[in-house]
């Protein structure tokens, strides 16, 4: 499929994902928000995709926050549409894909922009990162899950100080809260990113689901987590990937994973 807004590349079973409206500095408006939701399904589906980067293009904005000309006219049902839409459609959905995804974060994050890295697994952010939840000084609050889970990230009290008073803070800080895992060079960003997928990409992909959605059911009120991961773990007692890593193990070998 070609995008309009995104460039996919494909290679050692990584695939990055690079938003691409750098004339706006990357900002989220209704098609950028339905491509990635196309992509995302997409890549979820492809056998040759074990792992998801997700960045911005450009060195000065991995996304600057939505596309505020777009909706600066809607009503409160349009308002309330927006959000939701962009809840299930991208930001939920991204966060309960069965492949991880990493936001290589570099420059601006902003607004829906620091709301999209943060449903993304886990952050890599360059040194020049810049973050922040700046709603407020448009009368409006996050409306992209920025209120659930940048607390989440960073503990309530942070997430207050953020969100209520609009600041921005550097990579440093973020590495510092816990909202991103390392900081490195921009010009090391997509190369460091590609290292970890790599690593995650060795590993059982059945696995590396099951992992990701115990770890998700932890901070979903519905559901128990430890039930969800027991019966996980049972679960993956009945797969290829689980007899093939525990031979592999005992042969003294690389284990050769088939996703089953």
């Amino acid at each position: 499929m070609n995008y309009e807004n995104l460039l996919i590349a494909i290679e050692n079973k990584i695939a990055l994902v690079t938003l691409n409206r750098p004339a706006k500095l990357n900002a989220l408006n209704k098609n950028t928000l339905a491509e990635l939701h196309a992509a995302f399904t997409d890549l979820e589906s492809n056998e040759a995709v074990q792992v998801i980067i997700l960045t911005g293009s450009g060195e000065k904005a991995f996304v600057a926050g939505a596309d505020i000309a777009e909706f600066a006219n809607f009503s409160t049902q349009e308002g309330t549409q927006l959000a939701a839409d962009g809840h299930q459609k991208v930001f939920d959905h991204i966060e309960n894909l069965k492949k991880p995804v990493i936001a290589a974060v570099n420059g601006f994050a902003l607004g829906g922009g620091l709301e999209l890295a943060m449903a993304c697994h886990f952050r890599v952010a360059s040194e020049n990162a810049k973050m922040g939840l700046p709603e407020v000084t448009l009368g409006l609050i996050p409306g992209y899950g920025g209120t659930q889970r940048l607390p989440q990230l960073v503990g309530k009290g942070r997430a207050m100080e953020m969100i209520l008073t609009a600041t921005m803070i550097t990579a440093t800080e973020a590495k510092e809260y816990g909202l991103v895992n390392h900081v490195v060079p921009q010009t090391e960003l997509i190369e460091f990113c590609q290292g970890l997928a790599q690593k995650i990409s060795t590993n059982a992909p059945v696995a590396i689901t099951q992992a990701i959605q115990a770890v998700n059911a932890s901070f979903d009120k519905t559901q128990n987590g430890y039930q969800q991961e027991i019966n996980a773990f049972g679960r993956l007692f009945g797969t290829a990937d689980f007899k093939e890593g525990t031979t592999a193990f005992l042969e003294k070998r690389k284990a050769n994973f088939s996703g089953k």
